[in-house]
C-alpha cells in the first residue's frame, strides 16, 4: 500500500508545468525569500517529507525546480541545500541585472497605464509599511515586487524570465552579505524607497532616459552596499520551522 501512494504521488509530481503550483515549492520559496532558510542549509528530503507530512516522492521534483531556478543546489551524494552565492556570483548578479533592467525600465515607460504606475506606487507604500514595522523580509521581497511589475509589464518575456531568476538569487546574496541587523543599512540593503520613488517619478514623466538611469544607479548602489565579510546565521530545523510557519 504504501508503495503505491508514493507511486501515485510521483505521478502528480512529475508534471513541471504544475511545480510552480505545488504548495511544498509555495512554502519552501516563501521561507527562502523571507530568510527563514538562510544560504547553506541543507534541505534533508527525510526532514522535508516529515515536514510537509508526504512521502520523499513529492519532495524531490520540488528540489530539482529550485535547483534549475538556481535557488537550491544539488550535489550528487551530498543532497540539496540553500544556494551559497559566492562574491564574485553576486556580482555577476548584479552585472546582469544592470544589463538588463536599463532596458526594461526604458521599455515600460513606452506603455505603462495609469493602473500600472498606481501599482509601483502601492509597491513602494507597502515596503515603506513593512520597513516601519521592522519587518525586513517583507520589505526585500515587496522591493522585488517593485522590479518585476516592471519587468512583467515591458513587454520582453525572456528579460522578464531572466530577471524574475536574477531577482530570486538577489534575495539570497542580501541573505548572505546584506547587513540585516544594523538599521542604517535597512534601505541599503533591500533597494531603497526613496530610489524607487524617484524612479518612479522619472516614469510618470515619460522620461526613459532619466529612467534608464536612475535603475542603473539604483543597482549599482545597492550592490556596493554588500558586506562580503559577514557571517552567515544558522541552519535552522527544517520540521520546526514549517510547523511554526503552517
Amino acid at each position: 500500500m504504501v508503495k503505491l501512494i508514493e507511486r501515485q504521488e510521483a505521478a502528480q509530481a512529475v508534471a513541471p508545468e504544475r511545480a510552480a503550483d505545488n504548495p511544498i515549492y509555495t512554502r519552501l520559496m516563501s521561507a527562502i525569500l523571507d530568510r527563514k532558510l538562510p544560504p547553506g542549509t541543507k534541505l534533508v528530503e527525510d526532514r522535508l517529507s516529515e515536514a510537509f507530512g508526504v512521502s520523499r516522492t513529492r519532495i524531490r521534483p520540488v528540489l530539482v525546480r529550485l535547483a534549475n531556478e538556481r535557488v537550491v543546489t544539488i550535489t550528487p551524494n551530498r543532497g540539496a541545500s540553500i544556494a551559497q552565492p559566492t562574491a564574485q556570483e553576486a556580482r555577476e548578479v548584479f552585472e546582469a541585472r544592470r544589463l538588463i533592467e536599463p532596458t526594461l525600465v526604458a521599455r515600460f515607460v513606452a506603455v505603462a497605464t495609469v493602473a500600472h504606475l498606481r501599482n509601483l506606487a502601492r509597491c513602494i507604500r507597502n515596503e515603506e509599511a513593512a520597513r516601519r514595522a521592522g519587518d525586513t523580509p517583507r520589505a526585500v521581497r515587496l522591493s522585488g515586487d517593485f522590479h518585476l511589475h516592471i519587468a512583467d509589464q515591458a513587454g520582453h518575456q525572456t528579460l522578464g524570465r531572466v530577471l524574475r531568476e536574477l531577482i530570486s538569487r538577489t534575495s539570497l546574496i542580501l541573505m548572505a552579505y546584506g547587513d540585516l541587523r544594523n538599521p542604517a543599512h535597512d534601505q541599503t540593503s533591500a533597494c531603497g524607497c526613496d530610489e524607487h520613488r524617484a524612479l518612479l517619478s522619472a516614469i510618470k514623466l515619460r522620461d526613459a532616459e532619466a529612467s534608464a538611469r536612475l535603475m542603473q544607479d539604483h543597482l549599482q548602489r545597492l550592490e556596493s552596499q554588500l558586506n562580503f565579510r559577514r557571517e552567515r546565521p544558522p541552519a535552522p530545523d527544517l520540521v520546526d520551522l514549517f510547523s511554526r510557519l503552517s
